[in-house]
């Protein structure tokens, strides 16, 4: 594949949502029709090998998918995701939204210091999370939904503990680290 399609294919997957070939040109610096003809190239790849993954192209929007033959295990897969508990790491990434929404996937990524791509997904998909495009900003944003207030039974995001504190601390991650008691010195032996 070309350096662009390589490039193209892997904002594809790590983005949770479909794609506008704009948002593509715009984020590799190529021209539209070069990211049309290597989102053409992308598909062709992946439709030829056969595998567990597709590239869906819908008029000017492209999408990284799971492909049809894959459908039932997926299905499976994704029920055990959106009703057994929720991971630490989900957790966290809630935490952040609801203390500092809305935000950014970057920023949540910035705090947290790893990819949150999949951990957004899962959460949107349980209904605890929701996306809004920021027109300030061009990019999207995440808050806590009505059905996040409903499970924790608080009737605003302000019921929170401590949520004027930590919404209003510059960096959650050093909030947390001043509320941890001190260290002890180790013991000489």
């Amino acid at each position: 594949m070309s350096p662009l399609a390589v490039q193209i294919e892997a904002l594809l997957f790590a983005s949770s949502k479909p794609l506008a070939s704009a948002k593509l040109a715009q984020l590799t610096g190529a021209k539209k029709p070069q990211v049309e003809t290597a989102l053409a190239e992308i598909a062709a790849v992946h439709a030829a090998r056969a595998g567990g993954i597709r590239v869906l192209v819908n008029g000017d929007e492209a999408q990284m998918v799971t492909a049809p033959a894959a459908a039932e295990i997926i299905a499976a897969f994704l029920k055990d995701e959106t009703t057994g508990e929720l991971t630490r790491p989900a957790l966290e990434t809630l935490t952040i939204i609801a203390y500092r929404g809305p935000v950014t996937k970057p920023e949540i990524e910035q705090i947290r210091g790893v990819n949150c791509s999949l951990i957004l997904r899962n959460l949107m998909m349980r209904g605890l999370v929701e996306a809004a495009e920021d027109k300030r900003l061009l990019q999207t944003t995440y808050r806590i939904s009505m059905e996040f207030l409903r499970h924790l039974g608080v009737d605003a995001i302000t019921d929170l503990p401590d949520y004027s504190r930590l919404n209003a601390h510059p960096n959650l991650s050093t909030a947390a680290a001043t509320d941890a008691p001190p260290e002890q010195p180790a013991l000489a032996v």
